[in-house]
């Protein structure tokens, strides 16, 4: 079917019977390579001479050693083939990406702008991979051994809309074929083999060669979007050999009837998925960039910042003041805290100016239409106002959900939002949610989902009770109908494994699993730590990842803590999380700026972390009824 599906292997000395072996072929240019085999002769095409394609067979070869006037047959069996079976002929060619054609095509010439995009890509990603060894080293971590093991499954690339692919994955699953390189083989050349999708894994395949049926031994992992996987077909627009592995290749006499067999009625990629693993992976954000985000020391006000890097989606900003560029932050380029130039003033939000009163050259502000868009909201009517009381995640503790008070309403939808029993007596901790964000529920939400809500710290009247503290501080809640209901659908189950950000320390991407959802809203646990460390994250959030993301675009993966160092590390951890807490939860948070800045590390993710509905995707039970 194409090159090498006639038993294209390294014993050159076995011999076929086979009607196709018999026929005559014309003698090639000894300036090219040639195996023989079966008493076929395919070539190595060089990419200069004039080449062609069997429309029945799919073999590519020199035009000039094809059979007929017209060229459109590497031998005669071959055409009497096409002639009496055109049916087969169409299967054929659909599974080589491209329809039947009456007239031979010198090939190559279109797969290679796939080629060079994949191979583009692949380059970006090695000089993204330098630029990311500061991280702890993932000491031999495999996601491949580590769901074998433990037989977990991942979650699908389809719940990751701002994840390359994720809004084209499409239908890949298990079964798909593809043509990948055949590494049980000696030749000197690079050749490879159709292998079928085992397991599915986030961009994570487990592959298992054609021809080995139930026998796993050489099953292997890649990830599906690597610039070596290629949809059937590929070889033989791109002039590559078939080669079976040598472990099985006296296993049949006729690979060709073998493969049209199995892959007759197959899925496999589309044509131009290299191309769209490219596209998807184009980022608008640059170096260089001035944007608006919050600032680290005082949670209510923003600052300018400059984008130093962009590593698969998530930038790295520095403040734009920092002379020697140490005073950064990690978030996407979806996140919420991000803003284009002006932001803070167009709404009302408190804004630090820059000591620095010139841009400085090179420095140029991000365009608006770069940012992520918020829902609009009618304020005209019933509207939410200050003193009213809600729950919010706590930007600076992602396991609790709090009792908060708004404490300013901004324009366009905007609120600042304290949490009651541990505000700065200045407000400096007062944090910026939209009425839309998911991070933010009326009244009740902890009780009816029984989520433990977190008191005001001091309150003694446990436990907590909202109607009591409502009429104890002449408060009134928000009311639910303002509140965002909308629940995606968003395909995660509890048990999925996934890559996260852990939002306390933003620059790392850690292994972890979905151990609860309450309507659009996930707890995230981080592999190999205790449950005190988990956090909860929206659906939709930008910080989360399919498995093999750090792979993919050459960020560094955080593996689970192994149990040996597991105490050691989780100790000095729990003493660093503890102060954390500790300095949250007394009346000034932060005590020194490095401390800020390890906290509002985590804050400036929260901003799209939440739940908004229930599990079942349903709104009728999702509020209690309010009470004055």
């Amino acid at each position: 079917m194409f090159d090498g599906y006639d038993s294209c292997s390294e014993d050159t000395s076995s011999s076929s019977s086979s009607d196709e072996s018999e026929e005559e072929v014309a003698p090639l240019p000894s300036s090219l390579p040639i195996i023989k085999n079966n008493g076929q002769v395919y070539t190595y095409p060089d990419g200069k001479s004039g080449m062609a394609t069997c429309e029945m067979c799919g073999m590519v070869g020199v035009r000039d050693a094809f059979y007929s006037k017209t060229k459109r047959f590497c031998s005669v069996s071959c055409s009497r083939s096409y002639s009496s079976n055109s049916k087969k002929a169409s299967i054929l060619a659909r599974l080589q990406g491209k329809p039947p054609t009456k007239k031979a095509k010198v090939l190559q010439k279109q797969p290679l702008v796939a080629k060079l995009a994949a191979y583009a890509q692949y380059q970006a990603t090695l000089q993204n991979q330098a630029k990311t060894k500061a991280a702890v080293p993932v000491e031999g971590f495999s996601w491949g051994n580590y769901i074998n093991s433990n037989s977990f499954t991942a979650a699908p690339v389809t719940c990751f809309k701002h994840a390359p692919m994720g809004t084209c994955w499409g239908d890949i699953s298990e079964g798909v074929r593809v043509e990948v390189p055949n590494t049980d083989c000696s030749l000197p050349t690079k050749v490879f083999w159709i292998a079928g999708i085992v397991k599915l894994a986030g961009y994570n395949a487990l592959l298992r060669y054609e021809g080995f049926e139930n026998d796993s031994s050489l099953d292997f992992w890649c990830n599906i979007c690597e610039s070596d996987i290629h949809p059937v077909g590929w070889c033989a627009t791109s002039g590559k050999p078939l080669v079976p592995p040598r472990t099985i290749q006296h296993k049949y006499t006729n690979w060709k009837a073998f493969l049209v067999k199995r892959l007759t009625g197959a899925k496999t990629l589309p044509p131009d998925f290299s191309q769209k693993v490219s596209e998807s992976m184009q980022y608008p954000f640059k170096t260089s960039m001035r944007v608006e985000v919050v600032d680290k020391t005082h949670l209510c006000r923003t600052r300018v910042a400059v984008v130093e890097s962009v590593i698969g989606g998530r930038l790295r900003l520095v403040y734009e003041e920092s002379e020697d560029k140490s005073d950064d932050f990690w978030c996407h380029m979806y996140s919420p805290l991000i803003h284009h130039i002006g932001w803070s003033r167009s709404i009302g939000h408190r804004f630090k100016r820059s000591d620095i009163t010139k841009k400085q050259d090179g420095h140029f502000d991000a365009p608006p239409h770069l940012f992520m868009k918020v829902k609009e909201v009618d304020a005209a009517g019933e509207w939410f106002k200050e003193g009213m009381k809600l729950e919010a995640i706590d930007p600076l503790n992602l396991s609790a959900i709090c009792v908060a008070t708004i404490r300013k309403v901004l324009a366009d939808g905007y609120l600042m939002i304290g949490i009651d029993g541990s505000e700065a007596a200045d407000g400096s901790d007062w944090f910026c949610y939209h009425a839309t964000s998911p991070s933010i529920f009326p009244v009740g939400f902890c009780e009816i989902n029984m989520i433990e809500l977190t008191p005001p710290r001091g309150y003694a009247k446990l436990p907590f009770k909202w109607f009591d503290y409502l009429r104890e501080t002449d408060s009134i809640a928000a009311p639910v109908k303002l509140f965002n209901k909308e629940v995606p659908n968003h395909g995660f189950h509890v048990g999925m494994k996934l890559e996260a950000v852990d939002l306390m320390e933003p620059r790392l991407v850690c292994v972890a699993t979905v151990t609860r959802i309450i309507h659009r809203l996930l707890r995230i646990h981080f592999d190999g730590w205790e449950d005190e460390y988990d956090q909860w994250v929206d659906c939709e959030s930008p910080d989360l990842y399919p498995v093999g993301w750090c792979q993919l675009t050459g960020y560094q993966l955080q593996p689970p803590a192994p149990q040996s160092s597991r105490d050691s590390q989780s100790s000095s951890s729990k003493q660093k999380k503890k102060a954390k807490s500790q300095q949250y939860k007394g009346h000034k948070k932060m005590t020194s700026l490095q401390l800020k800045e390890e906290l509002l590390d985590g804050e400036e993710y929260s901003f799209l972390q939440g739940a908004s509905d229930q599990e079942s995707n349903g709104s009728a039970s999702y509020y209690i009824k309010q009470e004055p």
